[in-house]
């Protein structure tokens, strides 16, 4: 066990209030934004380059155009699940010092961090509700948390020098 996890499963921290979580969704959306334009780029490229005029945009609702949706989707599931196992945190959780672990303090497994990807997913489409679901959680707790057996912890601020 290494001196994070030790500190992690032995430390009475609750979970960190929603409000930070919220902040790293927002600051890890801009990354994403970027790796989304450059998939819809390569589509949008390979629609011109099968035939379609440059003016014309690949149709709402087409196999391609939910092709795209699904890679976008899988981008952000490398993204992220490659971030928590990696380190604990994607870029969004760094400035607010938050790292996720699994339940005992050590790193999660790749099943718990899909688990708690797909979870957090449905949470999102049910406008937060897994995510709001903390306010009223006795440890402060998500759905993808509870669910994932994982936690993110909020880290204390090391001191400078």
């Amino acid at each position: 066990m290494t001196a994070d996890a030790t500190t992690a499963s032995s430390s009475p921290r609750p979970a960190p209030l929603i409000g930070w979580r919220l902040l790293a969704l927002f600051y890890d959306l801009w990354p994403m934004v970027a790796l989304w334009m450059l998939a819809s780029l390569v589509f949008t490229l390979g629609y011109q380059w099968a035939g379609h005029d440059v003016h014309d945009n690949i149709p709402p609702w087409s196999p391609l155009q939910l092709g795209l949706w699904l890679v976008c989707w899988l981008i952000t599931a490398g993204y992220a699940l490659a971030s928590w196992r990696r380190g604990g945190q994607t870029l969004g959780m760094r400035p607010w010092r938050l790292r996720v672990v699994a339940a005992d303090g050590t790193r999660p497994t790749w099943k718990a961090l899909l688990l708690r990807y797909l979870v957090g997913n449905l949470s999102l489409l049910l406008g937060g509700l897994g995510f709001w679901w903390a306010w009223i959680d006795r440890d402060r707790l998500t759905w993808h948390d509870r669910l994932s057996g994982t936690r993110t912890l909020r880290e204390p601020k090391r001191p400078r020098g």
